[in-house]
């Protein structure tokens, strides 16, 4: 048996850009990524508790500190200033889930983020 748990979140962060005309997906700032364990081409969900839309992408690594872009159709989705919450789940096992504890990153102005302890 799987167990799908959280395995990492970006909580609070600020859309920093939208583009619809982009291929797709959602560009996350490098350093956000290593705090949050997360792998470009990764599926994350969206939810933006702005609107209250949920929608599910992949990561592409970005170049820019602080930057969160939703790209494509999920452009329609969000605009810069929301405040978004970004999840990815993972499958363990019921022994390793005993074991699992997500990586959890809150976000601050300018998307600065901390683990939560």
């Amino acid at each position: 048996m799987q167990l799908t748990l959280l395995k990492s979140k970006l909580h609070g962060a600020i859309v920093t850009g939208a583009d619809l005309h982009y291929e797709g997906s959602i560009t996350i700032a490098p350093e956000l990524c290593r705090l949050a364990r997360l792998q470009e081409f990764e599926k994350v969900e969206i939810y933006n508790t702005h609107n209250g839309a949920r929608f599910a992408t992949y990561v592409i690594r970005g170049s820019v500190r602080g930057q969160i872009a939703v790209n494509g159709a999920a452009a329609r989705l969000v605009q810069p200033g929301d405040r978004v919450i970004i999840a990815a789940y993972a499958g363990f096992t019921p022994v390793e889930a005993e074991q699992h504890r997500p990586a959890i990153v809150l976000l601050a102005d300018r998307n600065r983020g901390r683990m939560k302890s």
